[in-house]
């Protein structure tokens, strides 16, 4: 049951703002969720489960941190990362996921810190802006990020980022034609992240892992996807764990 002029919980989020700490990792994979929770947290109790979109807040290094799957595609990441901005106190967003390598600079297990994305979808015109808006992450997140990157010897990068409403294109050149561009990779998530957080007046930043090259045709395996990116996921707490100093 909603409370009187309270918006949570949601249709989506069964829980009270009180549930989440101020930064949130957001993996789309709920398993993703689950494994980093119980890998690296401590105390980590479930606060979400609806619709199997599983969220949990425990403590990393004396911080706490929670984690809440996003789901795919920027529809499922626009509800979830607008409800924790807007309804349940979240100040921060770490969304980490995977990516599809575009450039011939990544390699397969490379990070990527997009500070920026570029996208094919009309999310943005719904905020009838008279232009294009470029959805940017936070600064201090990304320098937070970097440093934690270079700490641990990650192969990273730094750059713009696709974010794509479909995952299987018609148009066969159109990697092609971002890569002319300078994209790094892309993915379908971010830019809707993003936005919400310009909006509301939070940080966001995706950190994204290189499971396959639409280019060259490699590829990691579903399971490599859900349990082996533990390099990204460290970079994404030790970064969560600085925002609370």
């Amino acid at each position: 049951m909603i409370e009187a002029n309270k918006p949570y919980p949601t249709p989506h989020i069964d829980a009270v703002p009180e549930d989440f700490a101020k930064t949130v990792l957001m993996p789309g994979d709920p398993l993703r969720s689950k494994l980093i929770a119980e890998t690296f947290l401590e105390d980590a109790k479930l606060i979400n489960n609806v619709r199997g979109v599983q969220g949990y807040t425990g403590m990393y290094k004396g911080t706490k941190v929670s984690v809440m799957a996003s789901g795919m595609g920027m529809p499922s990441m626009a509800i979830y990362s607008y409800e924790l901005f807007n309804f349940f106190g979240v100040d921060n967003i770490i969304r980490i996921g995977s990516a599809g390598g575009i450039s011939n600079k990544l390699k397969l297990r490379d990070i990527i810190v997009a500070i920026s994305c570029s996208t094919d979808s009309n999310y943005i015109k719904q905020f009838d802006l008279q232009g294009v808006y470029a959805p940017t992450a936070s600064y201090e997140l990304v320098c937070a990020a970097v440093d934690k990157c270079k700490k641990i010897g990650a192969k990273y990068h730094v750059g713009n980022i696709l974010t794509s409403d479909t995952f299987y294109n018609d148009k066969n050149d159109s990697n092609i034609r971002w890569d002319r561009m300078g994209v790094l990779a892309v993915e379908m998530e971010t830019a809707a992240l993003y936005c919400n957080a310009a909006k509301a007046g939070k940080r966001a930043l995706a950190i994204c892992t290189v499971s396959d090259h639409v280019m060259t045709g490699e590829s990691l395996s579903a399971k490599d996807r859900q349990e082996s990116f533990t390099e990204m996921m460290e970079i994404a707490l030790q970064t969560a764990a600085e925002l609370d100093v």
